[in-house]
């Protein structure tokens, strides 16, 4: 008996688990015959909508997310997917924002629409395959091998879209090329005098808005800039352990991970952390690479942001960090240099070279 589609159309909002998910999401609804819709890039206007539906203390992330969902309900769009991420592993939690995701929107938006809400928690063996199977049974399907396919459609999606980002490739063209069908690896990287790695969640570093385009502005300023797409999974896992750290958080892979990867392998010249104003997992995350780079001698700078944070201050801030880096590293030539030149004059005194006595 063929099964027939409950929902021909399912909305995601551009915020949260879109900007590193999204590639999976697209390819597995898709191959299921559903058509996703998105919500509008981030404004100031689908911010300041969210923001009017909470509280005031809630994070920026939240805010925006909430606004995309009202957003997608504008458009006419009354089925939403806000999956409920709870944990990635044996006690791997996500923030408890993430992880209540749904009643949250739930609580706050009182407009009649269908949440597609599946939960991945697998700290209560509550796995992948658990999660494609209720967002598959929220649109009508139950057959579990056409969603075993359509799940393998969206792994080939995600996975090619991760070995681009990890060849070099920037993440908007990646996505794009990802999500066309198209496979292409970076041949030649430029090389630039200065580099940073960004620790950040995906939601915030690659929301131009949010962000305040912060790679685009650091590429202007001569600098390579690497973030978490940059490195790999277990690569990120093994530079924690190297610190003498553990995962707690699902998303510190994306932070500790990246940030401890670089540190340890001393590939970047500094490293921006990126965070909401008043995140907790982030702030404890960011102490400790603090600790750590101070021990190590690696400069990082800290910028939190908010709905009312100013682009001219965080510019600012930005311009001045790239500054620091950029004396330090003429300073340390400058040391090398003058070192390389005192032994060849060392060497040169040791031959009797500049008495004219050498044979």
């Amino acid at each position: 008996m063929e099964e027939i589609l409950l929902h021909k159309k399912v909305g995601i909002p551009r915020a949260i688990s879109y900007y590193n998910n999204y590639p999976f999401y697209y390819g597995f609804f898709t191959a299921l015959g559903i058509e996703v819709v998105l919500s509008d890039k981030t404004t100031t206007k689908i911010i300041n909508e969210g923001s009017s539906y909470v509280v005031s203390d809630t994070c920026l992330p939240i805010k925006v997310f909430t606004g995309h969902v009202v957003n997608l309900l504008n458009k006419g769009c009354d089925v939403i997917f806000v999956p409920s991420l709870q944990s990635t592993g044996f006690k791997i939690n996500n923030c408890s924002k993430i992880r209540g995701l749904p009643e949250i929107i739930r609580n706050v938006i009182n407009k009649p629409f269908t949440m597609i809400e599946p939960t991945l928690d697998k700290t209560e063996n509550i796995g992948f395959h658990d999660f494609c199977m209720q967002t598959a049974e929220a649109c009508g399907i139950t057959d579990s091998e056409r969603v075993k396919a359509a799940a393998k459609a969206g792994w080939k999606m995600y996975n090619d879209f991760l070995e681009m980002t990890q060849s070099g490739i920037p993440y908007k063209d990646a996505l794009e090329n990802a999500l066309s069908g198209k496979f292409v690896k970076k041949s030649v990287d430029i090389v630039k005098p200065l580099s940073v790695v960004i620790m950040g969640h995906g939601y915030n570093l690659f929301d131009e808005r949010i962000s305040m385009n912060i790679i685009k502005k650091l590429e202007k300023m001569d600098v390579k800039v690497y973030t978490s797409l940059d490195v790999s999974h277990e690569r990120a896992i093994s530079s924690i352990r190297e610190l003498g750290e553990i995962q707690y958080w699902a998303n510190e892979l994306e932070l500790t991970g990246t940030a401890a990867y670089y540190l340890l392998n001393n590939k970047v010249d500094g490293i921006v952390a990126l965070s909401a104003f008043g995140c907790g997992p982030d702030s404890l995350m960011v102490d400790e690479m603090s600790y750590h780079c101070k021990e190590k001698g690696m400069p990082l700078i800290h910028l939190t942001i908010d709905e009312h944070t100013g682009e001219a201050g965080f510019v600012t801030r930005l311009e001045a960090f790239v500054d620091m880096l950029m004396r330090k590293k003429r300073r340390q030539f400058v040391k090398k240099s003058d070192s390389v030149k005192s032994a060849e004059i060392l060497n040169l005194r040791n031959n009797k070279v500049l008495t004219g006595s050498a044979k």
